[in-house]
């Protein structure tokens, strides 16, 4: 594998909080609930029965949340 493959840092649920602020733990696990009504298990990568959260695709994700917000991408 290359190094380019491995630009973002997959984070289990349970350590999310280490290293960001937000959301906390109960907001993460309510996102990852509805999933699949909201986009975000784009984010979600499962090992067997554990969840981790890509750090990269988090914040893509936000992102596209705050641009829909907005009325999506003005030309």
């Amino acid at each position: 594998m290359s190094q380019l493959q491995q630009q973002t840092r997959l984070i289990p649920v349970p350590k999310w909080n280490d290293f960001h602020a937000w959301p906390p733990k109960g907001g993460l696990r309510h996102l990852i609930f509805n999933s699949k009504k909201n986009g975000f298990d784009k984010v979600i990568r499962r090992a067997g029965r554990r969840v981790l959260i890509d750090e990269a695709a988090f914040f893509d994700w936000v992102n596209s949340q705050s641009n829909q917000a907005q009325g999506g991408n003005h030309a």
